[in-house]
């Protein structure tokens, strides 16, 4: 039976579908490009509400329930900190919660977390009354199919993807119909030291490698060096507009993938419109929730998987810093562990830290002799194999303390090298038979 085309009728306002949150309840939020940005604005006009808690990753546009005149309404829990919510937490008007990304689903299909509704954002309903969740499947798709009631904003510019991404209409207990444009993410001009970068680890990845890239600028920059390579696979959480020039190119064709073997992988997009319109009912692209997307075991499936993540700090032991500068929250664990141990397990993998040498315009050193106080740990020095720099690259598995050390401070940046050089001999275990 074909579905109702005049679907449409039913949408409602704004305010009569957040009329159907109550006090108390915890909710799920759908995030970055598939921010409902409407439904939270709604939600904040109601003056009657008090303890919602509001579970979400990274949201983009504007976040009206982190504005200090909330505080106590609207108790927002980051399972990954975007910009709009880092100083909220910072001053304790909001919560984080450190999660592998890989682990996020459970938390909704478990019970641990027993949601009481989520706020999501989704493309129109086709002939069979299906819905998809479009650019963000993530913890979504777990969070929907958890939740209680669905509160939707069905845009008719979401793109309708393929994947694990469907929400049948009838789950909608509200929604509102807009046609807007997504929120676009467009990368700022590379810098020399992320053209460097970019260098270094372009040489690294060989043909037929599966790519793990994630957010920010140096992914960005070593995309744009990978278009002689051939027969790339894509295995990812989230991928932006340089994966589209790849495909385009024929440098990714996914044809060696052992998993979804000629399809792009991954469980979320952010980009510009071009990127959109890319997925925008591709059967080359699937989406699946980030369960599935970081999962080790199906990860070290593929072969010579190249994993390529960022940190702010890295110690002299190899321990990584990612999420954290001392005590203040700046993103989350994400995915890096998921897949830093997924490609150190896949045949010729290649597990990658990026990162520049130095941070405050040249004046503070990234490698450090420890660690600053309150630094989370989110890759272990136990998990740690290759770390870039601007100055090179190096391979710490297999190293002792002594030896990693010494490898660090070959690509640390030269004006803090003696420095570090200096502390490493002033550390016991460091220097072998010094007592």
């Amino acid at each position: 039976m074909t579905f109702d085309p005049d679907w449409r009728t039913r949408a409602v306002s704004p305010e009569a579908a957040a009329a159907h949150v109550q006090s108390g309840m915890k909710i799920f939020v759908h995030g970055a490009a598939a921010t409902p940005t409407p439904l939270l604005q709604a939600l904040c006009w109601r003056r009657d509400l008090e303890n919602v808690r509001l579970y979400h990753l990274h949201l983009s546009g504007e976040i009206p329930f982190a504005a200090p005149e909330h505080q106590g309404r609207f108790i927002s829990i980051s399972l990954f900190v975007g910009e709009a919510l880092r100083r909220p937490v910072e001053e304790g008007r909001a919560d984080f919660m450190p999660i592998f990304l890989a682990d996020i689903p459970r938390l909704f299909t478990s019970g641990t977390v027993s949601l009481d509704a989520a706020i999501v954002q989704l493309s129109p309903p086709d002939r069979h009354g299906l819905c998809t969740l479009g650019t963000s499947v993530d913890a979504a798709k777990p969070a929907a199919d958890s939740a209680r009631l669905i509160i939707a904003e069905i845009n008719d510019q979401m793109p309708r993807t393929h994947g694990n991404t469907v929400l049948p209409f009838d789950r909608i207990t509200a929604f509102l119909h807009t046609d807007r444009p997504l929120i676009e993410h467009l990368p700022a001009p590379e810098t020399e030291i992320e053209s460097r970068m970019g260098e270094i680890i372009a040489g690294l990845i060989e043909d037929g490698a599966t790519l793990q890239m994630g957010v920010g600028s140096i992914p960005n920059a070593v995309a744009k060096r990978l278009h002689h390579k051939h027969d790339l696979g894509i295995h990812t959480e989230m991928f932006s507009d340089p994966v589209v020039d790849l495909v385009e190119s024929g440098a990714v064709t996914n044809r060696l993938k052992k998993v979804h073997p000629g399809r792009l992988v991954t469980s979320f997009v952010s980009g510009s419109r071009r990127l959109f319109d890319f997925v925008h009912d591709n059967p080359k692209v699937e989406f699946h929730p980030c369960d599935r997307t970081n999962d080790t075991a199906l990860i070290r499936q593929n072969d010579k998987v190249v994993a390529i993540n960022s940190a702010l700090q890295i110690d002299l032991t190899g321990q990584i810093c990612a999420d954290s500068l001392g005590h203040k929250i700046y993103s989350g664990i994400g995915g890096q562990m998921d897949f830093i141990h997924g490609a150190s397990l896949s045949r010729d993998g290649k597990p990658i830290i990026a990162l520049p040498a130095t941070a405050a315009k040249g004046t503070v050193s990234r490698i450090v002799p420890e660690l600053k106080p309150g630094s989370g740990v989110v890759t272990t020095r136990g998990h740690v194999h290759w770390v870039v720099t601007e100055f090179g690259a190096v391979n710490l598995h297999g190293q002792t303390l002594r030896e990693r050390g010494q490898a660090l401070i070959s690509i640390a940046h030269p004006d803090f090298r003696a420095e570090l050089s200096k502390t490493l001999t002033g550390i016991r275990h460091f220097v072998p038979g010094r007592q």
